[in-house]
C-alpha cells in the first residue's frame, strides 16, 4: 500500500502550471532532439546549455506557430477592430517560460533551461488573453538597455548584445520591408504637397508570436529594424569611393543600434527624434496596408474610403514617444490618400489616443523647431496648421485671453521655439489618460489643466496593472499552487477571486503554509546571494527591498538615511535587542546622470562600512544588486518581506512594482503617491506602511518654501547621519566624495527628502515592531494578495479596450488548426 501523499506533493499534483501528459512528454523529446540536430546541428557531446535552450525554445515555437498563423486567418476572416500598441521600449523578460505556462506546457518540459530573451509586457500577454486583435509595434534594438556592472562602488555601463545568439522567437519578415523618408524639402505642386528629395532608410519587421493564456490566440508584436537601401550614398560617389559609401551604409542602420535609457530626462537628440519617425512611419504603412487588404473594408481600386478607418483601427500612444504618428497620419491622408483637411484630422482624432507616464517637467519631450524642419520638413507644415486650427478654436472660446493662447500652443516660443509633443498628443487624440487615479487627477488639475477645462470628457484614468501569468504563477509557483489549492486556478484569469482568500484569514494552518512560502522563497534568494554575491545573509531578518530605476524623486537616498540611523542606533546600544534586516537595493542609473550615480556609490560605500562592521553582525546588511532586471525581479520579489514605495507624493505616475510585490506577499512601506493609493484602499489602509507627506501637504510645502536646514538642525538623528556622509565616515580615503548628494540634499531637493525622514524612521519602527508577531505579520500579508486583484493587467486592458478602443475582450477560443493553412494573412 502506498504511503498517503504530503501537503507538498499534492500540491505539486493539482498544480495550476498545466499537466502534460506522457504522449506530451514524448513528443517534446522527439521534437527537441530533431531541432538539436537538425536547427542547431550539434549532438549531445558537443552541445552547450545554451544549445538545449536554443533546441526547447523552436520545440516550444513549434507549438505556436500552427496557433499563431491560425490566429491571423482567423482575424481575417472576422475582420475584428485591430489595436495597435506603439512603444519605443518593451521590456525584457523570459518568452520561454512564460509561452509554455500560457500553451499547458510548462510541466512537459524542463523549467531549469531559461534565457533573457525579449519579454512583450504586460499588456500584450492580456490582450492575448482577453481575446483582442492586437499588435505591439516598436524597434528591434540591436543593444538594449546597457548592463550594469557595479566596479568598487561605481555604476559601469556595458554594451547588452542580447542578439549575439540569435533569438529563437522572431521571425525575419523581408518581404514587408518598407521605405521611411528623412530630410528633403516639401514642393508644392499642381496636384498638391510633395515631399521631394528625401534619404531613404528601410525598416524591416521582425515578428514574436505573443500567447494568450490557453485560449489558442496568438497575436504578434513587431519590431522594425533599420537597413539601409541598396543604393544608399552610392549615387554621391565616384567609383573609387565605393568602399566609402558601403560603409557609410551603416549610418542609416544607425537607428535601430541602441535603446535610449529612460531617465526621465529629455534630451533632443536627432538620433532619437529619427528613432521615433522611424517606428511611427514603418507602423503606420503597416496598419494602412492591412486596412486596405481588409475582408470587409472598401477595395475600390482607385481610392480607399477611410471613413470607418476609426471603426477598424485603434492606435494607442504610449507615452509621447509615438506622437510623431499624429502628424504621419495627416500626412498619409491629405498629400496620399488626398482627403480634405478636416476629413482627415476627424479621422486622426477617432482613431489615436494618448496615455501620459510622467509629471515631471523635465522629461516632457520639446523638440526645437529647427532640427525638425531640417528632418522632418513636411511633419513640420503639419504641425504648424494643427497648431494654428486649434489656437484659433481657443481663442473664439475665449476671446482676448492670450496667456492662454501661448499656454496652450503646441510651439512654444523661445530661442530656439519648441513643439511640446505632449501638447500634440492631447490635441490629436480622442482620449488622454493616466495610470493610476491620483496621477490622473494631477494630469487634470496641473499638467493639462487648460486643456481639460476645453474637453474634460476626453480626459479619464487608467490604473496599471500586471499579468499573473508572470508575476505570480511563473516567479512564485509554490504561492500560486497554494492558493489554487484553496480557491481552485481561476484567478489567473480573474484576479479579483483573491478576495476569496479572506475566508481563510484565521485558518491557523493556512497562516503557516503562507508563512513557510515565503520562508522558502527567502532561503532560495539567500542562496542565490551567497553564491553570485559570496555574501551570506539572515534569512529570519526582513527582507527589505527597494528596486527600481535610480532617480531622485524614487528617494533612495531616504533610504539611505534609514540604513545609517538603524546602523548608529545598533552602535550605540550595542546589547540591545534588534529586529534583524537586509537592505536589498538595486536598480540602474541612466549613463549622463551624475546624482543617480553618487547614489548608488553611497549605498555601496555605506553597505561596505556596515557589512564589515563586527558590532552589527548578521542584525543589518545592505546590498547592492547588480545589472537589476525583468529576471532577477522575478527571483528576489517572491523572497520580499518589505516593498519600498517612498516617492514624493505626486511624483510617481503609478509604478508597477510595487503591485508585483504587493501579489507576492510582501507588505508595502510608502507614501501616498501612484498606485500605493488605490493599493492602500484594496488591501485597508492599516494593512499597508503608509507615512509622509501626501500631495496637498507637498502642494503647501512648495507655496511655503522647504527648508531642509531646519530640519536638519531639529532632528538629531538626521544630523548625525548627514554629518557622517558629510565627513567622510562612509569614505574614508576621500573624504569629500558625497559633498555633492548633501550640497543637494541640503540646499536644493525638489524632493524634500527631509520632511518626510521622521514620519518615515517612526514607520520603520512599526514595520519591526509588526514583524516580531509573525502570525500577525502573515495575516497581514494575506489581507494585501487578497486585495492586489485589481491590479491585474486584464482588468487594465479591459477597461482600455470598453473606454478607449470601443471593443469587447473575448473568451472565445479560437479553433486549433486542423491542417496545414493554405494562405496566412499577417
Amino acid at each position: 500500500m502506498s504511503s498517503p501523499l504530503s501537503d507538498h506533493e499534492k500540491r505539486k499534483q493539482i498544480s495550476v502550471r498545466g499537466i502534460a501528459g506522457l504522449g506530451d512528454v514524448v513528443e517534446i523529446k522527439k521534437s527537441f532532439n530533431r531541432h538539436l540536430h537538425f536547427t542547431l546541428v550539434k549532438d549531445r557531446n558537443v552541445a552547450t546549455p545554451r544549445d538545449y535552450y536554443f533546441a526547447l525554445a523552436h520545440t516550444v515555437r513549434d507549438h505556436l506557430v500552427g496557433r499563431w498563423i491560425r490566429t491571423q486567418q482567423y482575424y481575417y476572416e472576422k475582420d475584428p477592430k485591430r489595436i495597435h500598441y506603439l512603444s519605443l521600449e518593451f521590456y525584457m523578460g523570459r518568452t520561454l517560460q512564460n509561452t509554455m505556462i500560457n500553451l499547458g506546457l510548462q510541466n512537459a518540459c524542463d523549467e531549469a533551461i531559461y534565457q533573457v530573451k525579449p519579454y512583450t509586457s504586460c499588456f500584450l500577454d492580456s490582450m492575448a488573453s482577453l481575446g483582442l486583435a492586437a499588435y505591439g509595434y516598436g524597434i528591434r534594438y540591436e543593444f538594449g538597455i546597457f548592463n550594469q556592472k557595479i566596479s568598487n562602488g561605481w555604476q559601469v555601463e556595458e554594451a547588452d548584445d542580447w542578439l549575439r545568439y540569435g533569438n529563437p522567437w522572431e521571425k525575419a519578415r523581408p518581404e514587408y520591408m518598407l521605405p521611411v523618408h528623412f530630410y528633403g524639402r516639401v514642393e508644392q505642386t499642381a496636384k498638391g504637397v510633395k515631399w521631394v528629395d528625401t534619404q531613404v532608410v528601410l525598416a524591416m519587421p521582425y515578428d514574436t508570436p505573443v500567447p494568450g493564456f490557453k485560449n489558442n490566440t496568438v497575436n504578434t508584436m513587431r519590431l522594425w529594424s533599420a537597413k539601409a537601401p541598396i543604393d544608399f550614398n552610392l549615387q554621391e560617389f565616384n567609383v573609387g569611393d565605393y568602399i566609402e559609401a558601403v560603409l557609410d551604409r551603416n549610418l542609416a542602420e544607425n537607428i535601430s543600434r541602441v535603446l535610449y535609457p529612460n531617465d526621465n530626462f529629455f534630451e533632443g537628440k536627432e538620433l532619437r527624434l529619427k528613432q521615433e519617425y522611424f517606428v511611427v512611419a514603418a507602423t503606420l504603412q503597416d496598419i494602412i496596408r492591412r486596412f486596405k487588404s481588409s475582408k470587409f473594408g472598401c477595395r475600390d481600386p482607385v481610392r480607399t474610403s477611410f471613413e470607418t478607418f476609426p471603426e477598424k483601427v485603434a492606435i494607442q500612444l504610449n507615452d509621447t514617444h509615438p506622437a510623431l504618428a499624429i502628424p504621419e497620419l495627416m500626412r498619409i491622408l491629405v498629400d496620399l490618400e488626398k482627403l480634405d483637411w478636416d476629413k482627415a484630422w476627424e479621422v486622426t482624432r477617432q482613431t489615436c489616443a494618448y496615455t501620459n507616464h510622467t509629471v515631471l517637467p523635465e522629461a516632457l519631450e520639446r523638440w526645437p523647431i529647427n532640427l525638425f524642419e531640417k528632418l522632418l520638413p513636411r511633419h513640420l507644415q503639419i504641425i504648424y496648421e494643427i497648431n494654428h486650427l486649434h489656437l484659433q478654436r481657443i481663442a473664439a472660446m475665449f476671446p482676448g485671453d492670450n496667456d492662454r493662447l501661448r499656454r496652450m500652443s503646441l510651439i512654444e516660443e523661445g530661442d530656439p521655439k519648441r513643439i511640446n509633443m505632449a501638447h500634440l498628443c492631447v490635441v490629436g487624440s480622442h482620449a488622454v489618460n493616466g495610470v493610476a487615479r491620483i496621477h490622473s487627477e494631477i494630469v487634470k488639475n496641473t499638467v493639462f489643466k487648460d486643456f481639460y477645462e476645453v474637453e474634460p470628457e476626453k480626459f479619464q484614468n487608467k490604473t496599471n496593472g500586471i499579468t499573473p501569468r508572470r508575476w505570480l504563477l511563473l516567479c512564485n509557483p509554490g504561492l500560486a499552487d497554494l492558493i489554487a489549492e484553496k480557491i481552485g486556478d481561476d484567478f489567473l484569469t480573474d484576479l479579483f477571486q483573491l478576495r476569496k482568500l479572506l475566508d481563510f484569514i484565521d485558518e491557523d494552518s493556512f497562516i503557516c503554509d503562507i508563512a513557510n512560502v515565503k520562508q522558502e522563497n527567502k532561503q532560495k534568494f539567500a542562496a542565490y546571494l551567497e553564491k553570485e554575491y559570496e555574501v551570506k545573509i539572515n534569512p529570519e531578518s526582513i527582507f527589505d527591498i527597494h528596486v527600481k530605476r535610480i532617480h531622485e524623486y524614487k528617494r533612495q537616498l531616504l533610504n539611505v538615511l534609514h540604513i545609517i540611523t538603524f546602523y548608529n542606533r545598533i552602535k550605540k546600544d550595542p546589547s540591545k535587542h534588534f529586529v534583524p534586516r537586509t537592505v536589498i537595493i538595486g536598480g540602474k542609473a541612466a549613463p549622463g546622470y551624475h546624482m543617480a550615480k553618487m547614489i548608488i556609490k553611497l549605498i555601496t560605500a555605506v553597505g561596505q562600512v556596515i557589512n564589515n562592521d563586527p558590532v552589527v553582525g548578521d542584525r543589518l546588511k545592505v546590498i547592492y544588486l547588480e545589472n537589476y532586471r525583468v529576471s532577477l525581479a522575478e527571483k528576489v520579489i517572491p523572497a520580499a518581506d518589505l516593498s519600498e514605495q517612498i516617492s514624493t507624493a505626486g511624483t510617481e505616475a503609478s509604478g508597477t512594482g510595487n503591485m508585483k510585490f504587493m501579489l507576492n506577499g510582501a507588505l508595502t512601506i510608502g507614501t501616498m503617491d501612484g498606485a500605493n493609493v488605490e493599493m492602500a484602499e484594496e488591501a485597508g489602509e492599516e494593512n499597508l506602511f503608509i507615512f509622509g507627506m501626501r500631495v496637498e501637504d507637498v502642494d503647501a510645502m512648495d507655496k511655503t518654501g522647504y527648508n531642509a536646514r531646519e530640519y536638519y538642525e531639529r532632528l538629531s538623528e538626521l544630523r548625525q547621519v548627514i554629518d557622517q556622509i558629510q565627513t567622510g565616515y562612509f569614505s574614508p580615503k576621500e573624504h569629500e566624495l558625497f559633498k555633492d548628494v548633501v550640497n543637494m540634499l541640503m540646499n536644493h531637493d525638489r524632493f524634500k527628502v527631509f520632511a518626510d525622514y521622521e514620519a518615515y524612521i517612526t514607520c520603520q519602527d512599526r514595520v519591526n515592531e509588526l514583524y516580531k508577531n509573525p502570525k500577525e505579520w502573515t495575516r497581514t500579508v494575506i489581507r494585501n494578495i487578497a486585495g492586489s486583484g485589481k491590479f491585474s493587467s486584464d482588468r487594465t486592458i479591459s477597461e482600455y479596450a470598453r473606454d478607449i478602443w470601443g471593443v469587447e475582450p473575448s473568451d472565445v477560443k479560437i479553433p486549433p488548426p486542423n491542417e496545414p493553412p493554405v494562405e496566412s494573412r499577417k
